[in-house]
């Protein structure tokens, strides 16, 4: 240990006695004293004077040097210079460098108590849980040291005018010692709290992100509150949406109670729900008036449209009359359900509408929603059935009169699929030569039905569309290859 270099005790100034009256019978002598003069030479004037005035009065002169003391000011401490001095002045020193110590040490550890108490209120993982055991395991040290230090200043009383040399040099060392152990715990204090960066940044992000996600909430569960109260002046009972709102009612409860209560993680993710639910209430809200007219155009269009597929699907009949008078059986057996397929389809479109209406009217929008949907499918499909047959009797009509147009347009896919398969080779591959030359003779079997004098023209026109999905797979698989690099 160091010792602190030693500097001299200087004692307060002391005023001089006050000067005795003087017998008016003698002068005294005069003793000017200069700005600079020393103080010496003044208490050496009033002890000669004080020396004249006792010779007049009769006092014996060995009471001089006693009454002078007295006058400099008394008592026993020595007052210029002595090894006690010194040393009572160094422990003084260190006595106020440990206290320094001290408060540096008591502010740090203050300041990160304030540190881990946020990094606790935000983070509960295995690292803020480390953190807390760390500061607690430092917070025993600290009071070790502290109490290292209180002992030594309530060991030594370094006022006392009798302290000895020897006391005044244990004080200053035990003080000493308590000072270097309280920065070597300061030291650790502060490379712990260098430490917590991340974790305290983490939570100090959050604490920040805390009261504006409240606020949000707050004012989203405001705003669909108002949208639902406009959309209600509309004459819109909006009754789904109310519950939906006032099922936020308890989370916003939980909010005004506070993190200190419910914790700042889950004040977060709870501000932040009830922030999307509101504002899916208020989107909601908002668009109701647009999604009733919707809603009742739907309605409209549907209704329109079942009643124009009924008046076309009483057009099926004559259609397959004329499909049965003019080409054999294979080619229009499949469609003879259509025309009751399509009376029934219809009315099913129908009677969904009635229900759709209805929820429209009790402005139940998701299932008014969900019931159009189904009267549209069931539309689709009749539309699809009732043109069928009209498309069959067109195609019929068309290769009858000349099926080289279909033959010609599968044979140029043919031939285009065998020059992409031949491009940059000798040969073809195998696997894209056997699926085409098989589609070569599919297509001359298909082109031989025609003979005779009641042809197949459906069973012609079912292998000319195989074939040409065929060839399509053929070069739809080549192109990939090369164009993976293959």
């Amino acid at each position: 240990m160091t010792a602190t270099p030693s500097q001299p005790y200087t004692p307060p100034m002391v005023p001089c006695a006050p000067r005795p009256r003087l017998l008016p019978h003698r002068r005294p002598r005069s003793h000017p004293r200069g700005p600079g003069a020393p103080r010496g030479t003044l208490v050496l004037r009033d002890t000669l004077v004080l020396r004249d005035t006792l010779v007049l009065l009769g006092l014996p002169l060995l009471a001089v040097p006693v009454l002078a003391g007295a006058f400099a000011g008394g008592g026993t401490r020595r007052w210029f210079g002595g090894r006690a001095e010194n040393q009572r002045a160094e422990a003084q020193t260190a006595k106020d460098e440990a206290a320094a110590a001290f408060y540096e040490l008591d502010t740090a550890q203050r300041d990160l108590r304030i540190s881990i108490e946020t990094i606790t209120a935000v983070d509960d993982s295995p690292a803020a849980r480390r953190a807390v055991d760390g500061f607690e395991a430092l917070g025993r040290r600290i009071d070790e040291a502290s109490r290292q230090y209180i002992g030594a200043v309530d060991a030594h009383d370094l006022d006392r005018d009798d302290l000895e040399a020897s006391a005044a040099a244990r004080a200053r060392a035990e003080l000493t010692a308590a000072k270097e152990e309280l920065g070597r715990v300061k030291q650790d204090l502060d490379r712990f709290a260098e430490g917590l960066g991340p974790l305290l940044g983490k939570a100090e992000t959050q604490l920040a992100r805390l009261a504006p996600a409240v606020e949000r909430a707050r004012q989203s569960l405001l705003a669909a509150s108002d949208a639902l109260d406009a959309v209600r002046g509309s004459g819109l009972t909006a009754d789904d949406l109310a519950a939906r709102l006032a099922a936020l009612a308890p989370e916003l409860t939980k909010l005004n109670q506070g993190a200190g209560r419910h914790g700042v993680p889950q004040t977060l993710e709870r501000a932040e729900r009830v922030t999307r639910e509101a504002e899916t209430v208020r989107a909601e809200a908002e668009r109701l008036p647009e999604r009733a007219a919707e809603t009742d155009k739907r309605l409209v269009s549907l209704r329109t449209r079942a009643q124009a597929l009924t008046t076309r699907a009483e057009q099926v009949e004559p259609v397959l009359s004329e499909l049965r008078r003019r080409f054999t059986a294979a080619c229009w057996q499949d469609l003879q359900h259509v025309p009751d397929q399509a009376r029934e389809t219809v009315r099913q479109a129908e009677r969904k509408l009635a229900e759709a209406r209805s929820a429209r009217d009790e402005q139940r929008w998701p299932d008014a929603t969900a019931l159009l949907s189904t009267v549209r499918a069931l539309l689709n499909e009749t539309d699809e059935a009732v043109s069928a047959a009209g498309d069959r009797l067109r195609l019929l009509n068309a290769v009858q009169k000349d099926p080289r147009d279909e033959i010609e347009r599968t044979r140029f896919a043919i031939r285009d699929a065998q020059r992409l398969a031949m491009a940059g080779r000798t040969t073809p591959d195998p696997r894209d030569a056997r699926p085409l030359d098989d589609a070569v003779a599919r297509l001359e079997r298909a082109i031989g039905t025609l003979e005779g004098r009641h042809p197949d023209y459906w069973h012609f026109l079912t292998e000319t569309d195989a074939v040409r999905r065929t060839v399509a797979h053929v070069v739809g698989r080549i192109r990939e290859e090369r164009g993976a690099g293959h």
